[in-house]
């Protein structure tokens, strides 16, 4: 029986041709002091705090909403009798990628606050330990210097945008974590479904070469 099988690029573009649901976006952070570019005299940071973030960008893309949980840094500034690690403020910086320091485009605790049009943010420290949850949404007309969102995006789509939470001893910045879209389960099963396809096609190729 003759078979006959599409070329390579025809099915690359097949796959890539299919339609995909509209979905929001998912991004991660996670937060060290290691990630933090301190400029000489600050100090460097040396801290056990730590925390992680996670975006969701709405279909429509006007929201970036998002829950951060931090460790080791006292959010309400009794949660230890330490004044150093007290939380001054906290921000996403864009555009920046890592190793590199950008200005702040939205703050949503401290100075600046941009956190607004409406105000989102929603704070639960820990009932014990040191840390705290944090929950807001960055809308669409926000962000500092006159910034918004929409403009903002194309860089935190890329990767150059980091959510960076500043304390009294460290007011660079004590903990920073990179903002990443986290792939697409849709997505990735479309690319796994087009490289089986093809490693199949290839297979078969190579018997009937043979």
């Amino acid at each position: 029986m003759l078979r006959r099988f599409l070329p390579v690029a025809a099915v690359l573009t097949i796959v890539s041709a299919l339609p995909a649901a509209a979905a929001p976006i998912l991004l991660h952070a996670t937060l060290t002091g290691s990630q933090e570019v301190v400029t000489p005299p600050a100090l460097p940071v040396v801290t056990s705090a730590f925390g992680s973030a996670d975006f969701v960008l709405n279909d429509a893309q006007t929201q970036l909403s998002f829950t951060a949980t931090i460790f080791g840094i006292d959010v309400t500034g009794f949660q230890s009798a330490d004044p150093g690690d007290n939380l001054v403020a906290a921000h996403i910086h864009a555009s920046a990628p890592p190793g590199s320091n950008a200005g702040v485009r939205w703050g949503f605790f401290g100075a600046p606050d941009n956190d607004i049009n409406p105000d989102s943010l929603v704070v639960t420290p820990f009932a014990s330990g040191i840390g705290g949850t944090f929950i807001s949404i960055w809308d669409a007309p926000e962000g500092n210097g006159g910034t918004t969102l929409a403009a903002q995006l194309p860089a935190i789509l890329a990767g150059l945008s980091y959510i960076n939470f500043h304390t009294v001893e460290y007011p660079g910045g004590e903990i920073r974590g990179q903002i990443q879209v986290v792939p697409e389960p849709t997505s990735l099963l479309l690319f796994g479904s087009g490289a089986a396809l093809l490693a199949r096609m290839r297979r078969r190729r190579n018997r009937t070469a043979a």
